[in-house]
């Protein structure tokens, strides 16, 4: 398992719940009305729109939080953020992705830069490690709704690449330009999804010591603790030992 999905199981045990909760619906909040902004304002004409709003559905984000980010996109007076990408090493040579929607670049990217720094890694170029993954499409079912099975020849027979299940999930993989037309293909079959958007998938994960893990730990959740970083992406997997301790 790939260190940032551990990360993300292990957050959602540990408790904080109510300021993380906040945080993220803020976070959804903004992609919400930037989709929304940069396409129509209707879901079902706007794929990325149609995504943020699966995203925030998912985490049982208000429907009126989700109605009001959406028409803020249409006002006069709204917040204008940048899409930006930061990558750099954590850590034990890691590499990480940071998905940031910015009103002012000069804050995000010190404040970023400044996080690798004091974790031990470094703020890289763009393109410096993006190398190293896979940008593809990816499409979530509720495990206990859908047959794996059917799910897999139904994905297959769409035009996606592959399905990775879990007990809780199933995870169709697609290309990127392929996501809209498979997404369609199976919610005509399966329902709505869980989530649906584009993902980095890292080609290989760096196996880390405990107290790197750690370390690398800190660093992501530092980084998505900033209102400005949507999502963070890293190819390091912690030790079984480590992963027990943490969710104890």
């Amino acid at each position: 398992m790939a260190g940032h999905s551990q990360f993300k199981n292990i957050m959602h045990r540990k408790g904080r719940q109510d300021a993380v909760r906040s945080k993220l619906f803020s976070k959804l909040a903004r992609e919400i009305t930037v989709a929304a902004k940069m396409g129509l304002p209707d879901p079902n004409m706007n794929a990325r729109l149609r995504a943020a709003i699966l995203a925030a559905r998912a985490e049982n984000m208000p429907k009126d939080n989700i109605e009001r980010a959406v028409k803020k996109a249409s006002g006069a007076d709204g917040e204008n953020y940048d899409e930006i990408r930061y990558e750099g090493y954590g850590p034990g040579g890691v590499a990480v992705i940071v998905e940031a929607l910015t009103d002012n670049r000069n804050r995000t990217a010190s404040e970023v830069r400044s996080y690798f720094t004091k974790s031990g890694g470094n703020l890289g170029e763009t393109g410096s490690v993006s190398f190293m993954f896979d940008r593809l499409g990816a499409i979530e079912f509720d495990a206990t709704k859908v047959n794996a099975d059917a799910l897999l020849e139904a994905a297959i027979e769409a035009g996606a690449d592959d399905v990775n299940s879990s007990e809780e999930t199933h995870e169709v993989v697609c290309a990127v330009e392929s996501l809209a037309e498979v997404q369609k293909a199976l919610e005509a079959t399966f329902g709505e999804p869980r989530k649906a958007g584009l993902i980095w998938r890292p080609q290989n994960t760096i196996a880390v010591d405990d107290d790197t893990g750690e370390k690398l730990l800190r660093l992501v959740e530092t980084l998505e603790d900033n209102d400005d970083v949507q999502r963070v992406t890293a190819n390091f997997e912690l030790s079984d030992a480590l992963v027990e301790k943490l969710n104890g």
